[in-house]
């Protein structure tokens, strides 16, 4: 389950590698988002794309207490109608996304994060992706969580139970805001293991302060 990511591009790199509207919008560099937390989407709208903020989470549903911030179970009433209707997906801006690791380090006791992003030379020098997400409408304002499959091995040796869905840009972005629902199951695959790093922990960066 992945529980934190990093955004540290900027509005005018989402702009030009989305395509998408950003109406003038800034960002700050985002060291550490965690779930409920307010973060970039991209969204259809229209013929164009254009830049959201929302927050991370979707509305808890029937037993489900807490928001979901990942998405595996596409058969599930849950998701269902979502990923059947391309207005609901979204695409998630990533610079890079942290897995925690299964067993305490032997030195401290302590589990740590581990990092992964992708390599420069799979993205022509530019470390921007995206997860595959969904959004909804919400009475507090839109909500999004995006999907998970079962890891490759890059991600797996840290973390053997799920990785998000990556997109690289282009075709794949194209392809998640625009097929339909079975198309877009599909893709639920772990990006292939030469396309992608485990990078070192950096230290702790100061809190982010609000995207409004």
């Amino acid at each position: 389950m992945c529980n934190l990511y990093r955004m540290t591009s900027n509005a005018q790199a989402i702009a030009q590698l989305f395509r998408a509207d950003v109406a003038g919008r800034n960002l700050p560099a985002l060291t550490e988002i965690y779930p409920d937390q307010e973060a970039p989407v991209v969204i259809a709208q229209g013929t164009g794309r254009s830049l959201a903020v929302m927050r991370w989470g979707w509305p808890p549903f029937g037993e489900v207490k807490r928001p979901i911030t990942n998405v595996r179970n596409l058969a599930s009433p849950m998701w269902r109608s979502a990923i059947a209707d391309p207005a609901r997906r979204c695409l998630v801006p990533v610079t890079a996304f942290s897995e925690w690791s299964a067993v305490p380090d032997p030195v401290s006791g302590r589990k740590r994060k581990h990092w992964f992003d992708l390599r420069a030379d799979s993205m022509g020098g530019d470390q921007l992706f995206a997860f595959a997400g969904l959004w909804r409408p919400a009475e507090e304002g839109p909500r999004f969580a995006f999907l998970t499959c079962a890891p490759n091995e890059t991600v797996g040796r840290i973390h053997p139970k799920a990785m998000p869905v990556l997109l690289r840009p282009g075709e794949d972005f194209d392809r998640w805001l625009s097929t339909d629902g079975a198309g877009a199951a599909a893709m639920q695959a772990p990006l292939e293991d030469a396309l992608m790093r485990e990078i070192a922990e950096e230290a702790p960066m100061p809190p982010q302060g609000s995207l409004f």
